[in-house]
């Protein structure tokens, strides 16, 4: 058996410059040149080590405070963006609006340009309370009686339409017997009522508020009803078994449940309602914006009707949202 013998390196004498070199203290030159030799990694002093760090936590912190500035840029775009976005159309829209109409007006010398328009705008809501008599009053006057007698009608429907929705939601029976005469006279014209509004209450501003009262009914009637219907059927088995009444029933399970549904049959309602004001003023007479369309139509003074239209619609438009403001406040969701 042979042996074979392997003679191990010596190690590497250190130099004698750094033979003396207390521990902890940088290495020296000859150090590093044997490093560098054995290809290995070689420490800095310590001096170094902290100018190190030092610079890394403040390149840290800058990059830190150039992100937040980058972040804090994009958040103001995109504000920006948004603002842009809600504002820029409805504007471009108006715009072209108004362009059309003028460019109908160049052509139709009859119709009033916008300009006009504006003028006698002016000039009628500069004083819009104003009395001259019974049949001449501004334009206030007759915009504040049309919505009085939208209120009462309106309100009269509410009343009597949002308790029969839920009755009919409620009751199969009642929902049966009442979805015959519901079909048959929700589609008729509004105007059709105004003759037997005139025959049974023998004046004018009873039966415009009978038109609006039953024009106004039916989508409140409507909506609550399919909202009531639509109450998950475990909701009601679980008052079953805690043997609550019919008032608890309503008042703490189908009203919550059916408040969206009631809420757009009285946006819906309300449409309707100063939708039919104006057409059954107009055959009425007497003080209202539709008599004041209709007197101004007499009178040949188209500006005054454009602007009793452009009245009519903001009215309407601030009454859908006030609804709106309403359905948001009382969201159960």
């Amino acid at each position: 058996m042979s042996v074979t013998l392997v003679a191990a390196s010596p190690p590497l004498p250190l130099p004698a410059a750094n033979a003396g070199a207390a521990p902890g203290q940088a290495p020296t030159a000859a150090n590093a040149a044997i490093a560098a030799d054995l290809n290995l990694p070689f420490p800095r002093a310590r001096e170094g080590r902290g100018e190190s760090a030092v610079s890394n936590a403040s390149d840290d912190a800058e990059a830190a405070q150039r992100a937040a500035a980058y972040i804090a840029a994009e958040l103001r775009r995109e504000r920006v963006r948004s603002m842009l976005l809600t504002i820029l159309p409805p504007l471009f829209g108006i715009a072209l609006f108004i362009g059309l109409w003028a460019l109908v007006s160049m052509t139709s010398p009859q119709l009033p340009s916008p300009a006009k328009t504006w003028t006698s705008a002016v000039k009628v809501f500069s004083d819009p309370f104003y009395r001259k008599g019974p049949n001449d009053q501004g334009i206030g006057w007759n915009i504040l009686m049309s919505l009085q007698r939208v209120g009462i009608g309106f309100g009269l429907a509410a009343l009597i339409g949002i308790p029969l929705g839920f009755i009919l939601g409620r009751f199969r029976f009642a929902n049966a017997m009442a979805s015959p005469i519901i079909s048959l006279l929700r589609p008729v014209s509004p105007l059709a009522w105004l003759p037997i509004g005139l025959m049974v209450f023998k004046a004018a501003n009873p039966a415009a508020i009978w038109v609006i009262f039953i024009s106004s009914i039916w989508p409140m009637v409507i909506n609550t009803a399919v909202g009531v219907q639509r109450v998950p059927q475990d909701y009601l088995n679980v008052a079953r078994v805690l043997n609550l009444s019919e008032w608890k029933v309503v008042t703490k399970i189908l009203f919550p449940a059916v408040l969206p549904y009631m809420l757009t049959g009285v946006r819906l309602a309300i449409g309707v309602a100063w939708l039919v004001i104006v057409a059954a003023e107009m055959l009425t007479g007497g003080v209202g914006i539709g008599f004041w369309v209709w007197d101004e139509w007499n009178n040949l003074n188209v500006e005054h009707i454009i602007i009793a239209i452009f009245a009519v619609g903001i009215v309407g438009l601030l009454l859908e949202q006030l609804l709106l403001l309403l359905a948001r406040r009382f969201n159960y969701a």
